[in-house]
């Protein structure tokens, strides 16, 4: 086949997968939905029609959702690309767009929300010793010029909090991650990432160097050496016997 011709690899990779649509009102209560999102969503439970589209949310995701909207809102017709967020609830991880719709006179008169479950994408394709726990995560969703990538977890070096969402330090930069730092050390294997310091989520296999200074502890990494991870003391004795220092 012509590589010019070829598919896109991220295009086939979404042609593997259903969406889910939802339409919202302006005040963002749930008018209508597809017959895959009713298959996906706690429609039976929620009883979500007329209601906010938060409802679909635990409460942990909600400021993401009312971020996502505020900004597919705010955005100015000439630029009104969909907005894109990856959520992360039990068992499932979903990548969500969406865009506003306006009138014939350009007022907002509502949403359209799209979602794809990612989840077997990034996750370990291997069943986890414990059912009920997440699935592991093998690669980071992460925004990238504007699109969204999946990152190797091997490739990340250390992952930084910054509200609800997360940077991800890697050889190359720190991509944006939609997801907490709470929601990733959930879901990354605890042999590798290390939660060294509330801020802070370690690779074990990419710190090249342990400091002392006083009391305090940090960490220096491949590839990035005026970069510094400081580690809590509650931490430091567990991370040096990890390390075999101890």
């Amino acid at each position: 086949m012509d590589s010019k011709n070829a598919p896109h690899p991220g295009l086939y990779l979404f042609e593997k997968f259903e969406a889910g649509v939802i339409h919202l009102d302006a005040q963002r209560h749930v008018l209508a939905m597809n017959d895959y999102a009713r298959r996906i969503l706690p429609v039976d439970e929620k009883q979500p029609f007329d209601k906010l589209v938060t409802s679909f949310h635990p409460e942990r995701s909600k400021p993401k959702v009312n971020f996502l909207l505020d900004e597919a809102a705010g955005c100015p017709m000439a630029n009104a690309v969909p907005m894109t967020m990856i959520i992360n609830i039990p068992e499932q991880v979903l990548l969500i767009k969406v865009t506003r719709i306006t009138d014939m006179a350009q007022q907002l008169s509502g949403f359209v929300l799209v979602f794809y479950d990612v989840t077997e994408i990034v996750s370990a394709e291997e069943p986890q010793p414990d059912p009920a726990s997440s699935r592991r995560l093998t690669r980071l969703p992460v925004a990238v010029d504007n699109q969204v990538s999946f990152l190797d977890v091997n490739t990340v070096c250390a992952i930084e909090s910054d509200g609800h969402y997360c940077r991800v330090l890697t050889m190359d930069g720190w991509p944006f991650c939609n997801l907490s730092i709470g929601d990733l050390q959930d879901r990354l294997d605890p042999e590798v990432f290390v939660r060294v310091h509330r801020r802070y989520l370690v690779n074990v296999g990419a710190i090249d160097r342990l400091q002392r200074d006083g009391a305090k502890t940090s960490l220096q990494f491949h590839h990035h050496p005026q970069f510094l991870v400081p580690v809590s003391r509650v931490i430091a004795s567990q991370l040096k016997k990890q390390l075999g220092l101890g």
